[in-house]
């Protein structure tokens, strides 16, 4: 039997099965087998992780097959991507992904720019703004996937300081919103740890706002969530705009779905 190796950053990647899912997935597998095979690269397992657990425990057969990446990154985007395909993540777990997604592109392709001289030719779809193909792809606007980029790198900086903190925003336990991450972008690192250290003790209180002193501070004559529900307002209609001229109404429907699910952070933020 061939030797899967599991790589404790890869397996963190992953969403973990709540306990009926998991249960549910088990009583298949013992009465069909293991019909999907686990995907590996270079003998690490990529995807699969529940399943292997199952066949391990009960000794049971499985195939694999294995895939070609030629970095890290590439093999994270491909895992990201599954999680996303398969529907089953609640909104910040998607905006995780989204945004870790666009920073690893970003990284690979030397940054969020127009790619020039790109030898392959202007079909290639390499070619282009990173933001703008992640957005088309998404089916949100380039500003939401920046956004999620930010946020993405807060999330990842307060599980450095805390995987269990980290755990509690994307598991829905510990409410945060979109905006309060955001803010914690332009922060320094005491005030990203000092959350952490918040979220994980139960202390963390939602709704207020955690931007450092040393922050830029709103204008007097406009309200924070003024300006905040002006942006967001602009980025609901930009992407209503890019499927304007389709008949694609389940994009409309998504896009007015998470316009309907920041509205709800903000009013509960003021």
């Amino acid at each position: 039997m061939q030797e899967i190796i599991i790589d404790e950053e890869f397996s963190r990647l992953l969403p973990p099965l709540d306990v009926q899912a998991f249960c549910s997935l088990e009583e298949d597998i013992l009465k069909y087998g293991c019909m999907n095979p686990l995907v590996l690269w270079n003998g690490i397992l990529i995807d699969g992780y529940n399943r292997y657990t199952i066949v391990q425990k009960h000794n049971l057969p499985f195939n694999t097959i294995s895939l070609e990446f030629d970095s890290r990154d590439e093999v994270i985007i491909f895992m990201i991507k599954l999680q996303i395909d398969r529907r089953n993540l609640s909104p910040m777990q998607l905006t995780y992904y989204r945004g870790m997604h666009y920073n690893l592109e970003k990284k690979l392709q030397g940054g969020d720019r127009h790619t020039q001289n790109n030898s392959k030719g202007q079909n290639d779809p390499l070619n282009g703004n990173t933001a703008n193909r992640l957005s088309e792809e998404y089916r949100v606007s380039p500003r939401t996937i920046k956004r999620d980029g930010q946020i993405s790198d807060v999330i990842i900086a307060i599980g450095k300081e805390s995987p269990d903190a980290k755990s509690e925003i994307l598991s829905g336990k510990t409410r945060i919103s979109r905006k309060q991450l955001r803010e914690m972008a332009d922060g320094a690192e005491e005030d990203v740890g000092a959350i952490a250290a918040q979220i994980a003790d139960g202390t963390f209180e939602s709704g207020r706002s955690v931007t450092s002193k040393s922050s830029k501070e709103s204008s007097d004559d406009i309200q924070p969530w003024e300006k905040e529900f002006a942006r967001m307002t602009d980025e609901f209609r930009q992407t209503l705009r890019t499927h304007a001229q389709t008949d694609d109404t389940s994009s409309v429907k998504t896009a007015l779905r998470e316009y309907i699910t920041v509205l709800e952070e903000l009013y509960k933020s003021i």
